[in-house]
Formats: C-alpha cells, structure tokens, sequence
C-alpha cells in the first residue's frame, strides 16, 4: 500500500514538550473571547501566550464561514462581537452568582518534575500533580481508561476507589451498542441527517458514495454482526443493553423479508449511511454503560486501521468491524489477528482479498508485520512475501453468499508450496504465520508500547515496556490482563504521568458532553470531528491517527472554542458548575485558568472556561 508505520515514540521525557504545547494552546483560548463570550481584558497570562506563540490571526479572520460552523449557528472567526453571535449561546451579563475558586496551593513555582525546564508561558507554572491522592488517581483512571465521567460515574467511582474502579472497568462484560438499523423497503432517497434515524434511508451521502465508489474494488464486504433488526419505532438513541457475545454470532440462512413498515435483516449486500453510522458510536460513547468498552474500540479502530473510503459503504463491512473490535478488545492477540484477517473490512482496505497464491499481493502482509505487531527492523522483505505467499486464498463473498459476515477461504486461490517466514521453513497457512509472529522477540514489546504510548506515556522507557511485555507473552497474550497490569502499575500514576497526554478531538468532545450530561451531542461531535482531523471509521492512513501533539494548534483550539460554543448552546440549562475544576480538572490550576474562572457570571460561562482551559485538553 505504499504507506509510512506509526512514528516511534521520542526517547526521554516528552512533559514539557506536552506542557508548552497544552499553555501555548491558551492562546486558543484567549482567541475563543473573540467570540463574545468572555471579558478580552481580564487575563494578562493568555494574552502574553499569544504573544509567546507569535500567532497571526490574519489568515484565520478572513477565512470564509466554516461549513461546519454555519450548521451549528456558530459564526465565522472573522470580525467577531457579542453582536454576531446567537444569544442562546451567549451567557448574559448577571451578577456573579459563583463561589470564587482559588486553588493557588495547587500551583506552585516548583522545580518541574522530570527535571525538565519549566516552559516560559502562562506564569511559569508547571502543575504539582495530585496522583498521591486516592481520589485524584480516580479521576485521572477515568481520563485514561474511558472518555471521561458523568456526575453519576465519578460519584461511583470515587465512592468505590482506585482498585476497585480498575477492577470494574476490566471485569464487566462490555455492553454492546444498540443494532444499526437496515434499511426499510422499499428505501426513500437519502437526505442528509446530523442523527441516526431508524427507519430513514442507509444509503450513503452522494459524496461520500462518490469517494466510497471511486476508491473501493471487488466485492461487498461484511463483517460479523447480531441479527436482530431495530424497531422502526424506535429511535436510535434509545438502548437495548446487553452483554456482548464471546464469539461473533452468525446470521441466520433465512433471507429477510422486507417491507415498508419492518426494517431489513442486514446482510453483505446491505448500504449503509456513514455519517448516521458515525453518530451512531458517537452516540453510544458518550452514553455506554461500559465506557472502557468504548476506549479499547477506538484504540484497536486506530490500530488495525481500516478506513470507509476505500472500504464502501455499499455494505455494512465497517459497521461489522467495529463489532468486532469491540468483542475482541480484551481477548487473546491470537484470537485477535485470526479475526482481523478474515475481517471483511481488512479484506477489502488491505487488498489481500484480491491476493491470489499466484499473484500474492503484499499489503495486509507489510502492514500486518509492521504495523499490526512487530514493527519496523524486526522484519525482512523476504518475510513480507512470504507472508504474502502464505496469507493468501481469502476472498469475498459472491452476491449469493449474502448472509456470510466473515472472508471466505478458497484453496484454489491459496498458495501451496513451503517459504521460509522469519526464519523458519515449511507450509504455512494464517494460523501458523500468526503462531511465527506471536513466537518472535519483538512482538509483546511492540503491542505493550502501543497501549503504553496510548494510555500511559507519551515516552516509556524500555525497563517499563519489557517488565509487561515479559508477563504479556507468559500469558499467552492475554490482553485483559496486560490491561489490568497496565493500570496496577506505579508507572500508571507516577508524578510524570500527570497530564502528560493530550485528548484526542473524539475524547474532548465526548468528556465535555459527559460531564454537562448532555445526551444530544452526537451529531455536534461529528460535525467538528471533521474540523479537528478525528472522524470516525475515516483515519488518515493505515497507521491511524497522529500522536497527541499533533491534535494541538491555535487553530484547533480556536475550533475546540468553536465547539465548546455548539455544545453549551444545545442545553436549555447547564449543570451547577460551582465543583467543576474540583471534579474534572482535580483543583490542579494555572493562575491563568483561575482567574477566567473567577470572572465568569453563571454556570453556562464557567462551564465555558473548564472546557476551553489548557488544563482540560490534557489527561
């Protein structure tokens, strides 16, 4: 496929790499008061970041109304006043009617931990971390390990600790999302829709038909999927909650029988609408009741990549994979990669459904070692095509295979004869190329930095990495518990860990919609996961998204500000937001930060200055 693997972490400490991006970022903030919302004179500290960035609003201004922002009612960063914008989303000037916060014995002028300089913006603050506390090693597990918290999953978390919370998030039997609906028969034309709807038309966008089209070859796709049909009567965001399945069920022989009023049984032959697909997991992050659930899906959607572009949407193949990843999320990496390379999905993004044993095509053989699991230097060429040789033989399903959900071997197309794969001889099929790769030095260390990098530290030394990744392989890669290691481990709430992350675009807008409680969301956060470069089933590149510096720029921020705006402004009443730095930012504050707190008027202004605040694009 011709693409780059993921960029190895950076050797040696990355804090205050992290920290001058996430204070720099404040200039964000300072711009998002060009929106009206705040008082432009109050704070000295964003203002000098602004000026310590040396950012040039001059192209933003004058750049035309986003399209995005215009559905929202948001306006254009050009020439902004109170004037401009909607008042619902404009909190009116009131007398303050909020408790001062004054957290300054969290903030201190200390020598940085890491040993590192402290960064010469917004104060010269660097934040002592709060991880010795119980309740602040909560709240930093619910960062990491979910999207946040509700009101209700803090005070459940804090009331139960530390321990026991880990123990609740990895022992649960994940909850399944609710079923994406067929589509009825016969279909009304598609029209565009900012929610899923149950009984509207599943075709894709013209658009997004058009690139879906243009990029995907081959056949439909699928992968496996539950059967039953959602109500037509029901709206998608009403939940039917049950335990997810140890194994992918399979679908019954029966051709559905479709009609005006009872939705279609899904099958490979099925379109689907991305856009309701996306607010459908959008949907049910912020509203699971197994958000670790969630968390695990959207790492392995970033790790085993497959995008809908190329995959179509002329099946429900990446609706079926996301299934699947949720499933597989804290199972054995054996069982793992017997699923994903079967996975109708991989089958058609990769192209090893076209791979035949005469013309074995190489590209879910390359990304499978060098992404999927070893990583680059571990591996030969050599090893690439003959994993290519010995992978190949799967296809898709012919249109009367409708109801198959899962790629389909065919021994004419494999590959008979014996190659050598990393260093050893003989006949191999998937199930002994992935034995090889499981038996090889360089896998558990590479999967354990993945999830490290992911949940932990941007820069893990090698001694941390090796001690999981030793205990990984005796247990015969046991994904749950490598998570419950990870967790457990005095590395999880080291000083270092504290913020050290930045919250992807999906994971700031999903906590800020948990934490205001907001159920409505879904559509806002995937109109603006375009803006912010995270939109779901859509990554960039078979090596996913970028790292977490990458997420922050003042124009982000200033889109981040952007929805903030949307966000507020779709709730007829905000929650108290009176403990907000106690509850989602541990009380832990640049000055900067407090005294925007400090000067807003109501609760909708303060909810304002939480999500906004540097702090709270960090975890």
């Amino acid at each position: 496929m011709g693409t780059q693997g993921k960029k190895a972490a950076p050797a040696g400490p990355t804090r205050r790499k992290v920290l001058v991006t996430a204070l720099a970022a404040g200039a964000g903030v300072a711009g998002a008061r060009i929106l009206g919302l705040r008082n432009l004179d109050a704070s000295e500290s964003l203002s000098a970041a602004m000026d310590a960035m040396d950012v040039s609003m001059a192209t933003g201004l004058s750049d035309p109304v986003d399209e995005y922002d215009a559905m929202f009612g948001v306006p254009d960063d050009s020439f902004f006043g109170a004037q401009d914008l909607d008042p619902a989303n404009v909190p009116q000037p009131r007398p303050a009617t909020l408790p001062a916060v004054n957290v300054r014995p969290a903030v201190a002028l200390q020598p940085p931990i890491s040993g590192i300089a402290a960064p010469k913006l917004a104060g010269d603050v660097d934040w002592i971390s709060p991880l010795s506390k119980e309740s602040a090693k909560v709240t930093h597990l619910l960062r990491r390990a979910t999207f946040g918290a509700t009101d209700a999953e803090l005070d459940r978390a804090q009331s139960e600790g530390f321990a026991r919370t880990i123990e609740r998030l990895i022992e649960s039997p994940f909850v399944e999302p609710p079923v994406f609906p067929a589509p009825a028969a016969p279909r009304p034309s598609a029209s565009p829709s900012m929610a899923p709807r149950a009984s509207g038309s599943a075709r894709p966008s013209a658009s997004a038909s058009a690139m879906a089209n243009a990029s995907a070859s081959a056949k439909p796709s699928n992968a496996g999927a539950t059967t039953a049909p959602s109500p037509t009567s029901a709206p998608i965001t009403t939940f039917t909650v049950r335990p997810s399945a140890t194994a992918a069920p399979s679908m019954g022989t029966a051709a559905p029988t479709a009609s005006a009023s009872a939705p279609a049984v899904m099958t490979n032959t099925t379109s689907i609408n991305i856009g309701n697909l996306q607010s459908w997991w959008l949907d049910w992050m912020t509203k699971s009741p197994t958000p670790f659930a969630e968390r695990m899906t959207l790492f392995w959607h970033g790790h085993f990549t497959s995008d809908y572009r190329k995959v179509g949407t002329n099946s429900p193949a990446i609706y079926w994979q996301n299934l699947t990843w949720r499933r597989m999320a804290l199972g054995d990496l054996k069982g793992m990669l017997l699923k994903v390379t079967p996975d109708l999905a991989m089958l058609r993004y990769l192209d090893l459904a076209a791979s035949t044993g005469r013309a074995p095509n190489e590209n879910y053989a390359r990304e499978l070692l060098e992404l999927f699991t070893m990583g680059v230097g571990n591996y030969t060429e050599d090893d690439v095509k003959a994993a290519a040789k010995a992978l190949a033989g799967w296809r898709l399903p012919a249109r009367t295979e409708a109801t198959s959900q899962t790629g389909i071997f065919d021994t004419r197309r494999a590959y008979s004869g014996a190659v050598t794969f990393l260093g050893k001889t003989g006949t191999f099929n998937a199930e002994s190329v992935v034995d090889t790769i499981l038996a090889h030095d360089a896998t558990a260390p590479y999967i354990v930095r993945q999830l490290v990098t992911s949940f932990v530290t941007p820069s893990p030394s090698d001694a941390y990495v090796a001690r999981l990744a030793d205990r990984f392989r005796r247990s015969r890669y046991d994904t749950k518990l490598l998570m419950r290691d990870i967790f457990m481990s005095p590395e999880f709430v080291a000083p270092e860990t504290f913020r050290s992350l930045i919250k992807s675009p999906t994971d700031f807008m999903v906590s800020t919609a948990k934490a205001l409680g907001a159920t409505n969301l879904s559509g806002t956060i995937r109109q603006y996961g375009s803006t912010l470069g995270q939109n779901m089933f859509d990554p960039p590149s078979v090596a996913g998204w970028g790292d977490g510096a990458t997420w922050i720029s003042s124009n982000t921020m200033l889109q981040r500000a952007n929805f903030v705006t949307a966000a507020i402004g779709s709730i007829r009443t905000a929650p108290s937001a009176a403990r907000a730095h106690e509850r989602h930012l541990d009380s832990v504050l640049a000055q900067g930060t407090v005294n925007e707190f400090n000067l807003a008027r109501d609760d909708k202004s303060r909810w304002f200055a939480v999500f906004a605040s540097p702090e709270f694009q960090l975890k």
